[in-house]
């Protein structure tokens, strides 16, 4: 019976997914118990900040290339505050996606999210960057730019930009890499990198929203 229900329930919450596999279906099923469960037991979640540490290497000599080919010089995100989330398709936590979403739509002009898809977890990112966009667009609406597939974690080869966040002489202070899909790291207006928020902090939770709305 419970089986029943569950699988129930599984296709009610994605009446409107396209595309997605049963495994990315029952994922995003299981993501707002996943969140509750995180709050019920009152497990904590990183936070660091540090809004003094001005960065040996500028956070605006940095170039990443966009999933269209296109290179994104971050000389052009001046002003702007930058979060930066390493994503996946298949994650626990892929459900974020929305929730990133509706917060840079809240912000339109003051922030730019940028996704790094990476395969790195559990192999929980195994498209083609084609398929990435297209699984992010019409399951989820997503207008913010998304990365060339790349490697994020502290291994060789790893992207240029998560080189810069993870290496403190580079960025000034941070040396924490991303734990799991879905950490997010904050650059502020004037490319500082003030917070780093471990990926059971969802972009709707209150702390992200003050982070993003704190005055220079």
């Amino acid at each position: 019976m419970f089986i029943i229900v569950f699988v129930g329930y599984v296709e009610i919450v994605n009446l409107n997914s396209k595309n997605m596999s049963y495994r990315q279906k029952v994922l995003k099923a299981v993501y707002p118990a996943l969140m509750w469960w995180k709050n019920l037991t009152g497990k904590k979640t990183a936070q660091v900040s540090n809004t003094r540490s001005k960065p040996p290497v500028p956070f605006y000599s940095l170039k990443a290339e966009r999933n269209n080919g296109e290179i994104l010089d971050f000389a052009t995100l001046k002003g702007k505050k930058v979060l930066i989330v390493n994503t996946a398709s298949d994650c626990g936590y892929t459900d974020q996606y929305e929730d990133l979403q509706k917060l840079y739509e809240q912000h339109p002009g003051e922030l730019v999210i940028l996704g790094f898809p990476a395969n790195d977890f559990k192999e929980q990112e195994k498209g083609s960057d084609e398929e990435i966009a297209a699984f992010c667009k019409l399951n989820y609406g997503i207008s913010f730019p998304l990365m060339k597939k790349s490697v994020v974690k502290k291994i060789p080869g790893q992207n240029e930009v998560f080189k810069w966040l993870t290496d403190p002489g580079r960025n000034g202070w941070n040396d924490k890499p991303p734990t799991w899909n879905f950490t997010k790291f904050l650059v502020n207006e004037e490319g500082v990198l003030t917070d780093y928020f471990e990926v059971g902090v969802s972009p709707s939770e209150k702390r992200i929203q003050e982070a993003i709305e704190k005055k220079l």
